[in-house]
């Protein structure tokens, strides 16, 4: 991506109003994406504090580090999943912080570039991959799962009450030509399913791309670990803060929090 951004994420006057960091504070914003919430982060706990920084995408990474600038000396930018939260803290020297924040999902800088396949609107190769050092894509799911295994993802990860008829349709088509571009799988889904523009909130296709792209990145398993590991590293008193855009989220981080 050659284009900048500057990433204004949701709810920042309320994320800083209930982490509430101040001057020489530690605290790991655990999906940078854009930098919005460190940016902010930042000019609020130095001097002396430190913000860590982790993202399992290089892309957004190298976006973050730019926006960042003003702060050199007072962050630190750490390439993983944020599921190795305590292995991340543990090979930079911190056994514990002030507060953790979490945002959960796809940033808008990911959606926005058409290569990474993450959108319905744009056409573009179906990756879906929030790492793209790793194998496994979205296209891999649509040409190789069978039919029931597709049909559970898209039920179980997407919510989608047209499941059957979507997978039964994918295998069709795919029995014909290799579905691999994002364009190509969402004519497939408005082939499978009634769809009227005016009986839908959202597009017909979004709840089975976001069963791909949970499942390609296993994004519910991240957050159950990195969930069940932050007690371990948070200081007395310490605050974990945690945006979550759906349902199968928001039921795993009542769960834990309940815990």
């Amino acid at each position: 991506m050659e284009k900048s951004y500057s990433h204004n994420p949701v709810l920042t006057r309320e994320v800083i109003s209930f982490l509430n960091p101040a001057p020489g504070q530690i605290i790991v914003d655990a999906t940078i994406g854009g930098a919005g919430h460190s940016a902010e982060i930042l000019q609020r706990i130095i001097p002396g504090g430190m913000l860590i920084g982790i993202d399992r995408d290089e892309e957004t990474l190298r976006l973050a580090s730019e926006r960042l600038k003003p702060f050199e000396g007072s962050f630190k930018l750490v390439n993983k999943n944020f599921k190795y939260l305590k292995e991340v803290l543990k090979d930079i020297g911190v056994e514990k912080v002030n507060g953790i924040i979490f945002d959960l999902g796809i940033s808008s800088i990911q959606m926005e570039a058409w290569q990474r396949g993450f959108s319905i609107k744009n056409d573009g190769p179906l990756d879906m991959r929030m790492d793209r050092n790793q194998a496994l894509t979205a296209k891999d799911l649509v040409n190789r799962l069978s039919e029931m295994e597709l049909s559970d993802t898209i039920r179980e990860l997407g919510e989608e009450r047209f499941h059957r008829r979507i997978a039964k349709r994918i295998v069709e088509e795919r029995k014909k030509k290799e579905i691999s571009t994002t364009a190509e799988l969402t004519d497939v889904i408005l082939r499978s399913i009634p769809y009227s523009r005016n009986k839908y909130k959202i597009h017909p296709a979004t709840r089975t791309f976001q069963a791909l792209r949970i499942r390609v990145n296993d994004e519910l398993g991240a957050i159950s670990q990195a969930l069940r590991e932050s007690p371990d590293v948070l200081q007395r008193g310490a605050r974990v803060c945690v945006i979550s855009f759906h349902s199968l989220e928001d039921r795993i981080v009542k769960n834990r929090f309940k815990e």
